[in-house]
């Protein structure tokens, strides 16, 4: 009888030591539940703030579209936004200046482009949702003009005042931005530019034997790309002391450690 009530007890304090587990377990899930909820909630906000980027820039092209006829400018819509491309005899061969008869050209895109949805989305209600919502971030919808330069890969001669085709196609897409930004009231902040040579071409010259096909192939590496885009970035600080409690923040919430620190 004795063995009896010592098994007995035995039992009764291993399910009393074992009591917590239960609760402990609950806990987890609902843990579990609420990062994955938190998570949801997250991928959703960014799913939101795509979709009316998508939409802003789909009513862009389509107004572009619309309003450039040009059969030397094409326009395309592609993951780095919109693409307007620049063709033919734009520039003086080897040199940086703009042909007469294109200057015309570019200052109409940049004044249609200045008239478009996404340089005047404040003056609609349609995405008046979209800027409350990145406001509430403290998030600001960042609009860029970027232009990229393109050479062919002729060798530019030894009298040429640039070094190569990087700097040649820099100069070139340089000598766009000023068109577009003195034919519009477009802000300078919204400009970039940048060259890559003959090292990105539409069309792969080196096994092309034939003369003429390997001109007008060349013809077509020779070209300018604006591209619009928009997406949301973190608001400029007003001062070295907030930028600094962001950049905390953001550090924390990686779980990294503090750049001033």
């Amino acid at each position: 009888m004795q063995d009896l009530n010592i098994l007995q007890g035995t039992d009764s304090s291993d399910e009393g030591a074992q009591a917590w587990a239960i609760p402990f377990a609950d806990m987890m899930t609902l843990l579990l539940t609420l990062f994955i909820l938190l998570l949801v909630i997250l991928k959703e906000s960014e799913k939101f703030v795509d979709r009316q980027i998508n939409l802003l820039l789909k009513e862009t092209y389509e107004q572009l579209k619309e309003e450039i006829k040009d059969e030397n400018v094409s326009i395309e819509r592609v993951t780095k936004g919109i693409q307007i491309t620049l063709r033919g005899n734009l520039f003086q061969s080897t040199k940086a200046n703009v042909n007469k008869s294109y200057i015309p050209i570019i200052q109409d895109i940049s004044r249609i482009i200045e008239d478009c949805r996404l340089f005047n989305i404040d003056k609609t209600k349609e995405y008046s949702a979209l800027m409350n919502f990145l406001k509430e971030r403290n998030e600001e919808l960042n609009v860029e003009i970027r232009c990229e330069g393109h050479t062919d890969d002729a060798v530019l001669p030894s009298q040429s005042e640039f070094r190569n085709n990087w700097e040649l196609s820099s100069a070139r897409s340089l000598r766009v931005v000023n068109i577009m930004n003195e034919a519009s009231n477009i802000s300078e902040k919204y400009f970039s530019y940048n060259g890559y040579g003959e090292f990105r071409p539409l069309i792969n010259v080196s096994g092309i034997n034939d003369f003429q096909k390997k001109k007008q192939a060349r013809a077509y590496n020779r070209r300018v790309e604006i591209y619009l885009d928009a997406f949301a970035r973190p608001k400029t600080r007003s001062s070295e002391d907030e930028f600094l409690k962001m950049m905390n923040d953001k550090f924390k919430k990686e779980g990294l450690a503090s750049p001033s620190s």
